[in-house]
């Protein structure tokens, strides 16, 4: 390329620039770059003609103008006039400018493709690399139009200067990947394909990267250049550093070439021709025979690109699975690797050994080195390494070591990073019933990883265990035993006492004999579980009670007036209500064997996939692999496992009329149960999904993310809060589902769960319309002083959705300390191609927290009277706005999180509660008392509470709600 000549140096650019750099202020650049911009403008509408240096400066000027920000809506013909200059400085110039500011729509692009018609067709090389250079920067389907049958005959042309080939290759790569219906090689294949014997490395490196990519599209067509490719690559590996110097790369030869050249290879099969194959050999082999000579150098780049190669070449003997030796060889390399000083290397060994791990020839090789991968996953520093060690261990895994990786998985996860927890769950898991040699070790590792890692055990797996059991008699016992221990810790996972339930309501019968777990020890046990449960998982417990009354008769009573309590037949939540109600009156009225009929045992689960292997392969991770030999393994096992492979989904556990402890099924079947993973509902039935329990069991965004993160910020500013927003929050103050905003193109519901100062919030999002909502996107957030008192975390939503489907998003919530405003909720989404902007308010409010404080009439007028300082007290007189019955204030209140208090207050019309609401700093007791006047329709509401500003709140909320 022509030197720059000392009088091409542009003084008056380089004074602009220095006149910016300079500049004080924003205002002061944008003064200077006005000043400059009017002087341009006058320039180029003078009467005088401009030489051509002078364009050239002042398409400079613009150039660096438009690289500072600032729009240019001028300059663009000149720029296109430089094409036509003889100069390189000038020509430079112009298609530097071109290809930075001119857009494919623009009405110069016929002048600009004739200028670059021209420089193709001039036969001077420099010219030649700038018109190509544009062409590809550029990259539009017009370029590909006019272009895409001149360039490859410019690339295969006799005359044509290597400098110029390689840009043609580059080129036509370029316009390939955008426009590859338009690229069409026809008669020009197998010269293209024959660039892979041009004696100019540079072209041959240009052309791979183009055969390379059209292989991938179009095999078929370029399966000549395996052959080509072999022999060049056999050449390269054989040759001396001294042989090809200026391709020669810190002793390593043309080490970029040779890894094109091994990855093209791979996206073909072995050789067919022996010859071919027994050269690919050869070159597989000297690359793993120079990886144990001693460095040449010790500079880093020597290492990086003698292992690039190595790695590469390992790629291709994985790909090909054929040669056992050249696997194990391999295989043995990369052991070398896993005690590496540098870190990279020790990942990208993992890496591959998982690939290898799959194959039946390196298998064997691999597990060798299991002690060493068990102390990666212990040691390593870095956790994206320990993550691929865990991958290995994983995909090493047979009969023969399943219970020693078993065991270290588990014990790695109690210190596991909590971004793989999940991963790792659903891995153990999988293990544990896939190499089961005897069920009794398959439960004990179940409940253990229950025991680790409760809160990242998924709902698949629980319902795995529990398939498994009811598939396996000579398991249930065991298991019913195993599970009634593990209930008596004092600290229980939530997922521990779902299927304690569910076990002990099916087979608690077969462990009653012994008195230690008599039917009223276990159903009290069970029960001493139910107040720290969410409402899904009392659900499960009901049914676990009724089930019970019919396994021992002799708990009817007691598990009736559990029934039969207020708590539970009067309960805010409609679903607990429903259960509470039908189970009481089926074991009132229902005789012995109607009860034995609709209560009996589940039947076995019919045969399908196993639902957490399905939750695996969704997260697409680097053990995808792994996840597909392990399905096969599955179908090769037999019957070690039996009912193991029958496959697991809600929907299955309420497959018969009897009760389940499944929180998405029905005692009497009065609701239909749409299975985890079933496809999503129709415009018509969103409401009704909305509110299914199965959508808080299986969160599916779970599935692809690593857990809880901050919502990214969408590029628009967030609309501010609706008008009726504050409206909307009031009707959420006293109950935790419902619709929260819907209009003719969205539906969001919401279903929430809060203990002690900790919330758990599902939101679904439902698409109405029939038309996909694109750049789906949400973003929580705490305006002002709010950041400080509640922390919530959310995880990314699906950012595009279906028409007539659904999304669900779900929000982890702690107060840290009392709180006035609500999280803002802003949903942005495009439909139609127009911007759709949102913001609500999240009904997030103080009463969330509440924790019900049972209190006698003496305790709750003494503290009463305790709290009687002025700022302690908060009270309202107002209106009735609805209906005053006493059914309806009452589920009110109980909504409100405290517990009301019967009896307690000498007036029998007046209502008491009391509560503490927990937060993460203080707890703060409240009492309220409401006290009605029917004849004049008013309210005298009065709260005292330790604390005003909760005082104050509260009386805010209430008064509202009456």
């Amino acid at each position: 390329m022509p030197a720059v000549s000392k009088g091409d140096g542009m003084r008056g650019l380089a004074v602009f620039i220095s006149d910016i750099r300079n500049c004080k202020s924003k205002e002061a650049e944008i003064k200077r770059i006005n000043k400059e911009l009017a002087n341009i403008r006058s320039k180029f509408k003078g009467d005088k003609a401009l030489d051509g240096y002078s364009k050239k400066k002042y398409v400079c000027k613009l150039l660096f103008i438009f690289l500072l920000g600032h729009d240019i809506d001028f300059g663009h013909m000149e720029a296109v006039n430089l094409l036509s200059s003889n100069k390189y400085t000038e020509k430079q110039i112009g298609y530097l400018f071109i290809s930075v500011l001119v857009n494919s729509n623009s009405e110069l692009i016929r002048l600009i493709n004739n200028a670059i018609k021209n420089d193709l067709s001039s036969r001077n090389p420099t010219f030649m690399c700038l018109a190509l250079h544009c062409i590809a920067n550029v990259g539009s389907r017009e370029m590909a139009e006019a272009f895409a049958s001149e360039i490859p005959r410019i690339l295969v042309a006799g005359d044509t200067m290597d400098s110029v080939k390689q840009s043609a290759a580059l080129c036509l790569l370029r316009l390939y990947k955008t426009s590859p219906d338009l690229v069409l090689m026809g008669e020009w294949t197998s010269r293209v394909v024959h660039l892979l014997n041009d004696q100019h490395m540079g072209v041959v490196t240009a052309a791979i990267s183009l055969i390379t990519c059209l292989s991938q599209k179009n095999p078929d067509e370029f399966k000549t250049c395996v052959s080509l490719a072999v022999s060049r690559l056999s050449r390269i590996v054989s040759s001396a550093s001294t042989d090809l110097q200026d391709y020669t790369y810190y002793f390593v030869p043309a080490p970029w070439l040779s890894c094109k050249l091994l990855r093209l290879l791979q996206c073909y099969p072995p050789p067919e021709d022996g010859a071919v194959k027994g050269r690919l050999v050869e070159c597989l082999e000297t690359i793993l025979n120079k990886a144990q000579e001693p460095p040449k150098s010790k500079k880093v780049q020597h290492s990086n690109a003698k292992n690039a190669i190595l790695f590469e070449a390992i790629s291709l003997i994985i790909h090909y699975d054929s040669e056992p030796n050249l696997l194990v060889r391999a295989c043995n390399q990369l052991g070398q690797f896993l005690q590496h000083r540098e870190t990279n290397l020790r990942y990208l060994a993992l890496e591959s050994m998982c690939t290898l791990a799959s194959s039946e020839f390196s298998h064997e090789a691999v597990k060798t080195h299991i002690e060493t991968v068990i102390n990666a996953l212990k040691t390593e520093r870095d956790v994206s390494v320990r993550q691929r060690a865990a991958d290995l261990l994983y995909a090493m895994c047979d009969r023969s070591n399943a219970k020693q990786i078993v065991a270290e998985m588990l014990s790695y996860l109690e210190t596991a990073d909590y971004s793989i927890r999940e991963e790792m769950v659903l891995k153990v898991a999988i293990l544990a019933e896939k190499y089961a040699v005897d069920y009794s070790w398959y439960v004990d590792t179940i409940l253990n990883l229950i025991r680790i890692a409760g809160d990242y055990v998924s709902e698949e797996v629980w319902y795995r265990v529990i398939q498994i059991v009811i598939n396996r008699d000579d398991v249930q016992g065991y298991a019913a035993k195993t599970v009634f221990e593990a209930l008596q810790a004092p600290a229980c996972h939530e997922n521990m006492v779902k299927v304690g339930g569910y076990i002990l309501g099916e087979f608690g019968n077969l462990i009653a004999g012994d008195p230690r777990s008599s039917p009223l020890v276990q159903f009290n046990l069970l029960h001493s579980k139910f107040h720290l449960c969410s409402v899904p998982t009392r659900a499960l417990l009901l049914s676990a009670y009724i089930k019970f009354i019919n396994l021992f008769p002799e708990t009817k009573a007691t598990i009736q007036e559990v029934l039969r309590s207020d708590s539970q037949i009067r309960n805010s939540d409609v679903e607990l209500q429903q259960r509470a109600v039908e189970y009481l009156k089926l074991s009132s009225i229902a005789s012995t064997d109607v009860l034995a009929t609709v209560l009996e045992e589940m039947p076995p689960f019919p045969e399908r996939e196993s639902s957490i292997l399905a939750k695996l392969k969704k997260k697409k991770g680097p053990g995808a692999v792994s996840v597909a030999e392990l399905e096969e393994g599955k179908r090769e096992g037999g019957e070690l496992n039996g009912g193991a492979d029958r496959g697991a989904d809600t929907g299955a556990m309420a497959t018969s009329n009897a009760s389940t402890p499944s929180p998405s099924a029905d005692l009497l079947g009065l609701r239909s149960v749409a299975p985890v993973g079933s496809a999503a509902p129709s415009t018509g039935s969103l409401l009704v999904d909305v509110f299914s329990e199965a959508g808080p069991a299986a969160p599916s965004a779970a599935v692809n993310d690593d857990g809880f993160l901050s919502s990214t910020p969408p590029s628009e500013d967030p609309a501010p809060p609706l008008s009726e927003a504050d409206e909307l929050l009031n009707k959420f103050v006293c109950k935790n589902n419902g619709v929260l905003f819907e209009n003719q193109l969205l539906q969001i519901g919401i279903k929430s769960e809060y203990r002690q100062n900790l919330g758990r919030m599902y939101l679904f999002y439902g698409n109405k319309t029939s038309v996909q909502f694109a750049s789906f996107t949400t973003t929580v957030s705490c305006p002002g002083e709010l950041q400080s008192h509640l922390n919530v975390q959310t995880k990314p939503v699906e950012p595009l959705v279906e028409g007539g489907a659904q999304v669900q998003q779900v929000l982890n919530i702690e107060c840290l300390t009392d709180f006035c405003d609500a999280p803002l909720l802003n949903i942005k989404f495009r439909y139609g191609g127009a911007l759709q902007n949102l913001t609500l308010k999240l009904p997030v409010t103080i009463n969330k927290f509440f924790q019900p404080t049972e209190m006698t009439s003496h305790d709750f007028f003494q503290r009463w009277k305790q709290l009687s300082q002025p700022q302690q007290e908060a009270q309202k007189i107002f209106k009735a706005s609805h209906g005053m019955d006493t059914e309806v204030l009452k589920a009110k209140l109980l909504g409100l999180g405290s517990a009301l208090l019967d009896n307690v207050d000498p007036n029998p019309e007046n209502y008491v509660c009391a509560g503490v609401i927990q937060t993460k700093g203080q707890q703060v007791g409240c009492l309220l008392r409401l006290e009605p006047n029917a004849q004049a329709q008013m309210y005298r509401l009065t709260l005292r509470c330790s604390k005003e500003s909760v005082s104050r709140r509260l009386c805010e909320l209430l008064a509202e709600q009456f």
